[in-house]
């Protein structure tokens, strides 16, 4: 540690701890604040997102439901509409079917349908895609669907600090936001080791704007916009093409509502050359609006055609040679920005 340095700017915590941290710290300081779903109170969620709160909350703020998606959305968007801030935990975010008239007829539609006068301050989490051969109804990420309902912000970070503050930022917003955290960013230890989902989280009250993006590595030759694991692949292969001299640079959008069109204007100006990576659907989702982001405005900034990687339009395999095949992983990335650079 150099003199400089404090403890803060080096204390380090996985994904999932910098969320329970977040959740932990609202929940002090706001009485109004409680979090429901299956699993998240004795077993501390499947994917570990609110372990330890009950110990310190008690079974009244951390509740533990029953397998009604319907039930408990309903009522985190009837407590919302009340004044509270409920966080509503979806295990998968492939159960979304199952609720969705809660979530885009109501948790969405509300404040619009009330001219305005009634709001839904609630947090709706939940789990998102593949790699670990959960199959094709657990594997989706699926934030183009959420993105694609309008009245509902939609958050999804990949790094550590920035799961805390965008979870902290979601909790204070008086709009209903869906925050999606991908199974590998969390930073458990029984999953696909990720250097990068334990990292430096900042200490007290942190807050990360939504709707901003991040450069998570500066570049020149091409750019690489994606979001949550992705931004992880795309961070190894701008490494790998760095031995070979050239200069990638990777943009992570942290949210798909609003998403950081000005950003994405100002990576492609600077290099005239764009790979969209997205572990969701190739179709009618995040690769396409990205893609417009640019062409709607300025087509003249491309230097090559735009290249998307993404999952085709298949149900997700659950053997795992053809479930990688299916996900936008190193190799197609990397096939993607040689295509662009020529």
């Amino acid at each position: 540690m150099t003199m400089t340095e404090t403890p803060a700017q080096t204390r380090r915590l996985n994904t999932s701890k910098a969320m329970v941290e977040a959740i932990a710290q609202e929940m002090r300081a706001n009485p109004e604040v409680f979090y429901l779903g299956e699993d998240v109170g004795a077993y501390g969620g499947i994917f570990s997102s609110t372990t330890g709160l009950l110990d310190e909350f008690g079974p009244s703020r951390i509740i533990d439901t029953p397998i009604s998606e319907t039930g408990f959305i309903g009522l985190a968007v009837g407590a919302a509409t009340e004044g509270m801030r409920p966080i509503a935990e979806l295990m998968f975010a492939d159960f979304m079917g199952v609720c969705l008239d809660q979530i885009y007829n109501h948790m969405a539609k509300i404040h619009f349908e009330s001219g305005g006068n009634v709001k839904v301050p609630m947090v709706l989490t939940t789990a998102t895609g593949g790699g670990y051969s959960d199959g094709a109804q657990h594997s989706q990420c699926l934030w183009g669907m959420f993105a694609h309902l309008p009245g509902m912000k939609v958050v999804v970070p990949s790094m550590p600090a920035d799961a805390k503050g965008l979870m902290a930022a979601a909790i204070r917003d008086d709009s209903p936001v869906v925050y999606m955290f991908h199974k590998g960013v969390m930073g458990l230890p029984w999953m696909a080791k990720n250097p990068r989902t334990t990292d430096v989280v900042p200490e007290g009250d942190y807050v990360v704007p939504i709707g901003k993006a991040a450069v998570a590595r500066e570049g020149t030759d091409a750019s690489i916009v994606t979001i949550s694991l992705s931004v992880h692949h795309a961070l190894d292969v701008a490494e790998k093409l760095a031995e070979e001299g050239l200069s990638i640079e990777v943009l992570d959008l942290r949210s798909l509502v609003p998403l950081d069109r000005e950003a994405v204007l100002a990576s492609v100006a600077k290099t005239g050359r764009l790979v969209v990576v997205d572990e969701d659907y190739h179709s009618f989702g995040m690769s396409g609006e990205v893609v417009a982001s640019v062409a709607d405005v300025d087509p003249g900034l491309f230097r090559a055609p735009p290249q998307r990687v993404a999952v085709p339009d298949i149900p997700i395999p659950y053997a795992h040679a053809l479930e990688y095949a299916a996900l936008p992983r190193h190799d197609r990335i990397e096939a993607a920005v040689r295509t662009v650079l020529g």
